[in-house]
C-alpha cells in the first residue's frame, strides 16, 4: 500500500529545498572559516551557529517529507561562492543568501496552496516565520556593520563588533511579539 501523502512534485520541491539548506549551512561554514582566518573569531562564531541553524533547517524537510510517507534525496551540494572581499560583502552575502531562500520558501508555500496540501501548507508557515527572522538578523549584520564604520571602521569598532557578535544569540524578536510594553 502506498503510504505517500505528498504529490511527487510536492515531494522533490521539498527534498530540493532540503538540500538548499544545507548548502546555506556551507555558505555560512565558509564564510565563518573567512572570518576566522581574518581573526574575527566572534564573528566567525556567529556565522558557524547560523550554519548549524540552517542545517536543522535540513533536517526538519527530511523528518517532514519523511513522515508524510515520502522520501528525501540527498543531492550534490553547489561549492560555496569564493570568499568574500570584506566584511561587508560577507554580510551582504549573508542577507541575499536568506532573501533566496526566503523566495524558495514562499513557491514551497504558493505550491501547496496550489496542490490544496493543507499539511505542507501548515508546515511551511513555521519556515515563513523564520525567514522574516533570518531576514532581519541579516539587515541587523549589515546595520551594525555600518554604525561601526563599514570597511573602513577603525580596529577598535571592528573589535567591538567582533565581540557583540560573538555573544549575541540568533534569534531576533519578531513585529507580531511587539507590544506597548515589549516594542
Amino acid at each position: 500500500m502506498n503510504t505517500n501523502r505528498l504529490s511527487e512534485a510536492m515531494e522533490k520541491a521539498l527534498s530540493d529545498q532540503m538540500n538548499k539548506e544545507i548548502h546555506a549551512a556551507h555558505v555560512f561554514l565558509s564564510y565563518g572559516i573567512w572570518a576566522d582566518d581574518k581573526g574575527y573569531q566572534g564573528i566567525a562564531n556567529f556565522l558557524y551557529r547560523h550554519a548549524q541553524e540552517e542545517r536543522n533547517h535540513s533536517i526538519k524537510f527530511m523528518e517532514y517529507v519523511l513522515n508524510r510517507g515520502g522520501k528525501p534525496k540527498v543531492e550534490a551540494i553547489p561549492a560555496p561562492p569564493a570568499d568574500p572581499e570584506s566584511l561587508t560583502a560577507c554580510f551582504e552575502g549573508v542577507f541575499k543568501h536568506e532573501v533566496d531562500n526566503t523566495t524558495s520558501i514562499y513557491r514551497l508555500v504558493d505550491m501547496a496552496l496550489q496542490e490544496k496540501d493543507w499539511a505542507t501548507w501548515n508546515f511551511m508557515q513555521w519556515f515563513v516565520q523564520e525567514q522574516i527572522e533570518e531576514e532581519t538578523l541579516a539587515m541587523n549584520l549589515m546595520d551594525k556593520l555600518k554604525i561601526a564604520g563599514g570597511d573602513r571602521a577603525t580596529d577598535e569598532s571592528l573589535f567591538t563588533l567582533d565581540k557583540t557578535l560573538e555573544k549575541a544569540p540568533n534569534d531576533v524578536p519578531l513585529a507580531q511579539e511587539a507590544t506597548g510594553d515589549n516594542p
